[in-house]
């Protein structure tokens, strides 16, 4: 029986993860596009996704708590047994573990690629050399030149 309660809880994890990556799979997308040249954007996507699932699938299947249903447990020394209430109580355990974790995840990288793209405009703002900036130099560079002939 709990073998059958993981591999549900594992079932339902993966679900989840599914639904939140096609829910933000389009702001991932045009963030990373913002932020990273196009040739590396489609590879930190896939990362990404993945990271999804395993941080979402780790924080939903929680193996340690299915261990009260195969040993005692204090205060009473007794299993506490499977019951219908539990199963649910379970998955909607799993449900929030899986958001939990996704949202901590998510959360990083968007404020991560806030500041990536606040980074990335002010240098796109920033003015480039001057004419005379480059005039100055260029007549430094004359009289190095002229020196050492």
């Amino acid at each position: 029986m709990v073998i059958t309660l993981l591999v549900t809880t594992f079932v339902v994890a993966f679900a989840v993860a599914t639904l939140v990556v096609l829910i933000f799979n389009k702001p991932i997308d045009s963030i990373l596009r913002q932020v990273l040249p196009a040739e590396l954007c489609p590879a930190w996507a896939k990362y990404l996704r993945f990271a999804i699932y395993v941080v979402g699938i780790g924080g939903g299947v929680r193996v340690w708590d299915l261990e009260k249903y195969l040993t005692a447990q204090e205060p009473y020394n007794a299993i506490v047994p499977l019951t219908g209430e539990r199963w649910l109580l379970e998955l909607y355990q799993t449900i929030i573990g899986t958001l939990q974790s996704i949202t901590i995840m998510l959360l990083a990288f968007f404020v991560f690629a806030l500041i990536a793209v606040v980074i990335v405009r002010i240098f796109e703002k920033r003015p480039s050399k001057s004419p005379a900036v480059n005039a100055v130099v260029s007549e430094t560079d004359r009289e190095l030149l002229s020196v050492k002939n």
